[in-house]
């Protein structure tokens, strides 16, 4: 497999998949860029094309539209602020496909960029078939089949627009969409290569899951047990600790016999929870579960609050965090290990009142770090956390990856990886 860093691209144009899906401020009228982590994390890959004097074609989406356009999603926010951030003029494509966008991308000369509208206005990057009511098994199957060469046929004419194909955007690597995986067969080896963020991404999250130091203690929170249930039974093959925090918390204390009142809980899975702590056992793997907790009456902001043990919350309250005593035997157990894998809040971090656990454990896996240890923070919740209190440049890595991040640790095969690396 080719490498970024030793290909030249002289004289070459690539189309750079990228994830711009960013959030966008539209309360004040004009549309903008409300946090432009993504789109920095990709100028290491277009910076260095264009350092070659090769040209770049961008392609992104943002948020649902649903195979239509909308301007809600539109990349137009995007693209001004992308400009700003490269310094130089950034061509922008009305539309993600048509012979507008191929003249547009055969004009392109050395170090110069194009950005194409929202890729998922256009039905074929998806990939969805869609059945009519009634549509039985056999014309189901026809349809699935049209629609996967529809795909491809789409997938080939972005193809056509460039001679080498980079995928940078980690975020949609779980995806089976054209511009994510399929695109990639019209490429020959040599001609495809993952971006720089791709690269630092599964170099860091192939460390955690395959060469870790040890001790080794995985953080994992988050509101259910089903979210993240394939991950947590991955890394029992891997870790030494497993801490788990957030809503799916309560389901393994109610599991174990706790009273956790009004507190959101699986029922469903307590067996589940059980049969997991068990394998935990089976491989001397400590779980750690929280010992009090910070609850609420009602959800929002300004609730009454109260602390309780974390197995004995009233009816009528629910855990909307971790309390002190969790915070300091989480916080003992992180600065003890040599490796940290966090994915998921301790609590309701979205309220501020509720947010403290969260924080503090941000605040912990950043003292490890400075201790030597090695950590990979990932997930909304968590990256937020570390962002808010300028912790950042403390963890050793803050994946961009949210859902492609998840079924990387359950050990999935993603299609926009195996579509270049082959496994």
């Amino acid at each position: 497999m080719v490498s970024i860093e030793s290909f030249n691209f002289k004289g070459l144009k690539a189309i750079v998949r990228v994830d711009f899906n960013v959030p966008i401020d539209r309360e004040q009228g004009e549309a903008k860029v409300k946090d432009d982590t993504r789109i920095r994390s990709s100028l290491p890959t277009i910076r260095k094309v264009l350092g070659d004097g090769g040209s770049v074609i961008l392609v992104s989406h943002l948020g649902r539209p649903d195979g239509k356009k909308d301007d809600k999603y539109s990349l137009k926010p995007v693209h001004l602020h992308l400009q700003e951030l490269l310094g130089q003029k950034v061509a922008f494509a009305p539309h993600c496909s048509g012979g507008e966008v191929k003249a547009m991308a055969d004009a392109l000369r050395p170090s110069e960029v194009m950005l194409l509208e929202n890729i998922r206005y256009c039905p074929e990057e998806e990939g969805k078939p869609v059945f009519p009511e009634g549509c039985d098994s056999a014309k189901k199957e026809k349809i699935r089949e049209q629609t996967v060469r529809e795909q491809k046929r789409f997938a080939a004419i972005l193809a056509g627009y460039a001679d080498i194909y980079v995928n940078d955007a980690f975020g949609t690597a779980h995806r089976a969409h054209a511009t994510t995986s399929v695109i990639a067969d019209y490429y020959p080896n040599g001609r495809k290569m993952f971006g720089k963020l791709m690269r630092r991404e599964l170099k860091a999250l192939d460390r955690v899951m395959d060469k870790a130091d040890h001790p080794y203690t995985a953080i994992i929170g988050g509101a259910k047990v089903s979210d993240k249930l394939d991950v947590m039974r991955n890394l029992l093959d891997r870790v030494d600790n497993l801490i788990i925090g957030g809503g799916m918390a309560y389901t393994f204390i109610k599991a174990l016999g706790g009273s956790v009142g009004d507190s959101l809980c699986e029922d469903d899975k307590l067996d589940t929870a059980l049969s997991l702590l068990e394998k935990a056992r089976s491989k001397w793997v400590r779980v750690l579960l929280p010992v009090d907790s910070v609850n609420g009456r009602e959800f929002k902001v300004d609730t009454e609050a109260e602390t309780t043990c974390a197995h004995e919350i009233p009816d009528g309250w629910r855990g909307f965090d971790i309390g002190s005593r969790s915070v300091e035997m989480f916080r003992e157990v992180i600065l003890s290990s040599k490796t940290v894998l966090w994915n998921g809040p301790m609590g309701v971090f979205e309220f501020d009142n509720f947010a403290k656990g969260t924080v503090d454990i941000a605040r912990a896996v950043a003292e490890a770090s400075d201790n030597g240890a090695y950590s990979v923070v990932g997930g909304g919740d968590s990256v937020a956390a570390v962002n808010r209190f300028n912790l950042t440049e403390k963890i050793s890595y803050v994946s961009t990856g949210g859902g492609a991040m998840l079924e990387y640790m359950e050990g999935k095969i993603l299609p926009g990886i195996y579509a270049i690396r082959g496994y």
